[in-house]
């Protein structure tokens, strides 16, 4: 089989439209279904067209993208507060503290859920064993 014959498997999943998807909370494969079925807590399946979503591994990785996110956007911020009204130091820690967990709080299910979708997407973890047509 040459080259120009070879199947692009990938082309039946994007990457953009699952993490996107994903990201909004649904199933990576319908858009339908819900992702979560707590906070973070990603459903077995898929409500809406029974797609397997326990093969996820998203572990730590939304957790430090989050972190990464919130504090390259927080630090600046800070600075540019601080040089331009000089405000005390209890008025920065409580705003900027307060304002670092609500970001973190906002963003974390929204990465899981690109994480997710990714990993459904390139067929990662488990993702896709069963859709896989026989060798034969």
């Amino acid at each position: 089989m040459s080259h120009s014959q070879v199947p692009h498997v990938e082309s039946d999943r994007p990457s953009g439209r699952s993490m996107l998807r994903g990201a909004r909370g649904l199933c990576p494969a319908c858009g339908d279904g819900r992702l979560f079925k707590g906070y973070l807590t990603v459903a077995d399946h898929c409500p809406r067209c029974d797609e397997a979503l326990h093969h996820q591994r998203a572990d730590d990785g939304p957790a430090y993208l989050t972190i990464l996110l919130v504090t390259h956007l927080g630090a600046p911020l800070l600075l540019a507060c601080f040089v331009a009204w000089r405000p005390s130091a209890m008025t920065m820690i409580l705003s900027f503290g307060l304002g670092a967990i609500v970001l973190s709080l906002l963003l974390l299910p929204r990465i899981k859920g690109a994480f997710v979708g990714l990993q459904w997407a390139r067929r990662m973890h488990g993702f896709g064993d069963a859709a896989e047509p026989s060798a034969s």
